[in-house]
């Protein structure tokens, strides 16, 4: 198994990546723990969030490793912000990419990350724009893409402002058939533009209308934030983009007790 969620509980999440064992911080965990104490104790990693910041105790994992999930390799390394490049509850959302969206078709990825999604799309034939502020979260993506001998796929890597970019892609004339996002709860752009998602979502999904092709497939909006559930970001797809038939529901860590981790919508036309 490369990835499974273990045990989840008290607030917290034992995470198998690979051959190691990692325990987080996991706020929906509510419940008991259901695995002995002795299992815990046995993770290579452990995160513990103080105030804003965090820090890994009796981190035993290498600099960096590799794990195959769902057909995709990553590269995969402990990060100051308490993540490791993988995000499994993303994965029903590669699949839906993979099987709607056509050979040859435009996808535009924003907060793109370390780029499972873009991956799924361009071993699926898709022409893929994959845009996020952080200079190093790009690179990291480029990593993954050429573990998969992904190199040569067409994907466009850019590092910019989501806002910026895609106004000055409409004044370019360009345009995708289709759209994902997943917008962070606050941010900063690449030049210390800041983001709230309460104030600056709609005005995002207006842009990403406005970019749509003749022909749209899909808009996918996903998000982590509190308070935002599947039918919010549901209603947001038909109101602000138009989407005609829309789906939603929880993005979840997958193991014997699946863990909340976020919602999504995806909006088709």
């Amino acid at each position: 198994m490369e990835y499974q969620l273990v045990d989840s509980g008290d607030g917290r999440k034992l995470e198998q990546f690979g051959p190691y064992l990692v325990d987080r911080p996991a706020s929906s965990a509510l419940w008991s723990k259901e695995k002995d104490e002795s299992l815990w104790k046995k993770a290579d990693a452990r995160l513990v969030r103080e105030g804003e910041g965090s820090e890994w105790q009796w981190n035993r994992l290498p600099e960096t490793f590799t794990i195959t999930y769902n057909g995709i390799k990553f590269l995969l390394k402990a990060t100051d912000f308490g993540h490791l490049g993988l995000f499994p509850e993303h994965a029903l959302l590669w699949k839906k990419v993979e099987q709607q969206l056509p050979k040859g078709a435009s996808l535009l990825n924003l907060f793109a990350y370390s780029g499972g999604l873009t991956l799924a799309a361009a071993k699926a034939g898709a022409e893929v724009c994959h845009l996020d502020a952080s200079k190093g979260m790009v690179a990291w993506a480029r990593e993954n893409a050429a573990l998969n001998h992904l190199e040569g796929a067409p994907i466009r890597w850019i590092i910019d402002d989501v806002t910026k970019f895609l106004k000055r892609e409409l004044t370019r004339g360009r345009k995708y058939d289709a759209i994902v996002l997943d917008p962070p709860t606050f941010g900063r752009g690449t030049k210390g533009e800041m983001f709230k998602i309460e104030e600056g979502l709609i005005q995002l999904l207006h842009l990403c209308r406005d970019l749509l092709s003749a022909r749209p497939q899909f808009v996918i909006l996903s998000c982590h934030t509190p308070g935002f559930t599947p039918t919010i970001l549901s209603h947001l797809l038909q109101r602000e983009v138009g989407c005609k038939k829309v789906e939603g529901g929880e993005l979840l860590l997958p193991g014997p007790w699946p863990l909340p981790s976020g919602c999504y919508a995806k909006g088709d036309f």
